[in-house]
C-alpha cells in the first residue's frame, strides 16, 4: 500500500512511472497510446490505459485524469493510490465492476504544465460535431482584447479595463465569457479547435474498445481549479436528461452530504460549457446506460486561476521571455491547479475514494 502523499508526483514523468509501476505491481496489463511529441524534459508522452477487471464485465467504471493537462498532477495521484488500494480493488472486483483507468488524457499539457493540448485546444471544449457550424461565444469576442496584453504582468490600463468589466458585469460573467469555449481565436484561451484533437481521437478509440461489452458505464473525470480549496464538487457530466441527473444524484449525493451540482440548473461553480468530453460516451458506447460526474477540486480563488491561465498563454505567445520569468509563470500555473500540501492531498484522495465506492454501489444497485 502506497501512502497518500507518495501517490502524487512533482512531474509528469514521475507520475507516469508511478502509474505504470502500480499497474505492474497489481498484475494488470498496460495499454499505451504514444503521443506524437515529447515532454518538457524530453520524455515520451502517452495516454496510458489500465483495466482492472475482465474484458466482458457488464459494469464499467472509468476514472480519468489530465483532461486539462496540468490538472493531472491531482488526478494521477488518485489513480496511483487506487491501484495500490487493496480494499478498493476488492470492492469493485466483488461487485463485478471493471475499472478503467485512463492516465493523462492530455499528456502534453500535463508534462508542459499547460491546461491546453499541443494544438492549443481545451480538450473539454473539443467534442463538437465539426461538420456543423460551431458555437459562437460573443462574450469572448468582447473580452479577447483584454486577455493577452502585450506585456505581462498587465499594465495599469489593462488592469483597469478588466476591473471595470468585472465591476459592471460581475465575476461570474467574466469567468463564463472566458471559460465557455470559443472557436474563433486559435491563439486565445479555451480554444475548442476546428477539428478533433489527438486526445479526442485517441480517447474515442479507448472507449470503443473497452466499453463494447458494458451495459452500464460510470465515469469519474478528475479536475481542479474551481471552488473552495480541497473541496471536491461532484458536477453532473451527462446530457440534460432528468432521469440521468436523478440517477447521478442518487448515486453520489451521499444523502445530501456530497451534493451533485449541474451546469444545467446553475448549481455548479462551472459556467455552462459546450463541446464537453463526456459527450463521446454517447457516440462510442450508445448501447450502455451512462452516468457520470466531473470531480472538481478547489485550489485558489477563480480570478487567480483565470489570471494564471492568461499568464501561461501569454508565455506561449512570447517564447523570448527570460527563463526566470517563464519559470515564475509556470509555477503560478501549477499552483492554480495543484496545491502541494499533505492536507490538500489527503482531502483529494478521501473524496475521490468515496466517489468511487459510491459509483460501484450505484452500478450494482
Amino acid at each position: 500500500m502506497t501512502g497518500i502523499v507518495e501517490a502524487f508526483s512533482p512531474s509528469y514523468a514521475q507520475a507516469r512511472t508511478k502509474f505504470l509501476e502500480a499497474a505492474a505491481a497489481a498484475g494488470l496489463s498496460i495499454e499505451s497510446h504514444a503521443h506524437p511529441l515529447k515532454g518538457r524534459d524530453g520524455e515520451d508522452l502517452a495516454m496510458d490505459v489500465v483495466r482492472d477487471g475482465p474484458a466482458d464485465a457488464k459494469k464499467l467504471l472509468i476514472v480519468s485524469s489530465a483532461c486539462h493537462g496540468v490538472e493531472g498532477y491531482c488526478g494521477s495521484g488518485v489513480q496511483v493510490f487506487a491501484l495500490h488500494d487493496a480494499e478498493w480493488r476488492a470492492k469493485a472486483r466483488d461487485a463485478g465492476v471493471a475499472t478503467l483507468y485512463i492516465h493523462a488524457l492530455n499528456p502534453y499539457g500535463f508534462s508542459h504544465v499547460r491546461r491546453f493540448t499541443h494544438e492549443n485546444v481545451d480538450l473539454n471544449r473539443n467534442f463538437q460535431d465539426f461538420s456543423k457550424p460551431l458555437p459562437v461565444n460573443t462574450a469572448y469576442r468582447e473580452v479577447q482584447p483584454l486577455l493577452l496584453p502585450e506585456q505581462w504582468p498587465p499594465g495599469p490600463e489593462n488592469q483597469a479595463a478588466v476591473a471595470e468589466y468585472i465591476a459592471t458585469k460581475g465575476e461570474a460573467a467574466w469567468q463564463a465569457a472566458i471559460s465557455q469555449g470559443q472557436h474563433e481565436f486559435p491563439q486565445g484561451v479555451f480554444f475548442g479547435g476546428t477539428e478533433p484533437t489527438w486526445s479526442n481521437r485517441t480517447l474515442r478509440q479507448v472507449l470503443r474498445q473497452h466499453g463494447v461489452a458494458a451495459s452500464k458505464i460510470a465515469w469519474i473525470d478528475l479536475h481542479t481549479g474551481l471552488g473552495p480549496s480541497g473541496h471536491g464538487e461532484r458536477i453532473y457530466a451527462g446530457n440534460d436528461n432528468a432521469v440521468a441527473v436523478a440517477r447521478a444524484r442518487a448515486w453520489w449525493d451521499g444523502g445530501g452530504a456530497t451534493p451533485v451540482t449541474s451546469i444545467y440548473d446553475g448549481s455548479s461553480t462551472s459556467a455552462f460549457l459546450t463541446g464537453l468530453m463526456w459527450t463521446s460516451i454517447y457516440d462510442e458506447c450508445p448501447h450502455a446506460e451512462y452516468t457520470g460526474i466531473a470531480m472538481e477540486y478547489g485550489t485558489v480563488p477563480v480570478l487567480d486561476v483565470m489570471n494564471a491561465i492568461r499568464a501561461e498563454q501569454w508565455l506561449q505567445l512570447h517564447p523570448e521571455t527570460p527563463a526566470d520569468k517563464a519559470a515564475q509563470i509556470k509555477a503560478q500555473m501549477l499552483a492554480a491547479f495543484y496545491t502541494d500540501t499533505d492536507a490538500w492531498k489527503g482531502q483529494i484522495i478521501s473524496q475521490a475514494r468515496q466517489s468511487m465506492f459510491q459509483a460501484v454501489n450505484g452500478l450494482t444497485a
